[in-house]
């Protein structure tokens, strides 16, 4: 059975593809309704409490781009693929920047053009996704590595 989060629900965004991904930050209660079935998240240590659902982390400082670029591909290369069989969410404390930056990624795996990710995150998942001008510059750089 496929398992994909309500396209409307909120922090839901809709990849072209028809993938669906939840995006949040981790300082907010969790939504209501179903939980996700694998959660991503980008913090600069491990998510405390652990989740009841199966988790990876990504070791990425607020503000800043990921530790380990290799780790964090291969774990946004892992959130695109899971989603249509599993509810799959993205999340760091605020929802925002990092959050912000993997939607914008997983956007451009998904087929959205590099420069066009960032505007496409903000348009559909949240205006001041992305904070930061080297998280844009890494979406854009992310298309060509």
């Amino acid at each position: 059975m496929t398992q994909t989060w309500c396209p409307t629900a909120l922090g839901v965004l809709r990849l072209p593809s028809g993938r669906t991904v939840r995006g949040r930050g981790l300082r907010q209660p969790v939504p209501g309704g179903v939980s996700p079935d694998f959660g991503l998240y980008l913090l600069s240590r491990p998510p405390a409490p652990p989740m009841d659902w199966e988790e990876r982390w990504v070791r990425w400082p607020d503000l800043r781009l990921p530790v380990d670029k290799a780790d964090a591909w291969d774990a946004l290369c892992e959130a695109w693929r899971r989603p249509g069989r599993e509810r799959v969410e993205v999340a760091c404390s605020g929802g925002r920047g990092r959050t912000g930056t993997a939607l914008a990624c997983l956007a451009v795996l998904d087929g959205v053009p590099a420069d066009h990710a960032v505007a496409f995150v903000r348009e559909r998942y949240d205006r001041r996704a992305v904070e930061t001008p080297w998280q844009r510059r890494y979406v854009v750089r992310f298309g060509t590595v």
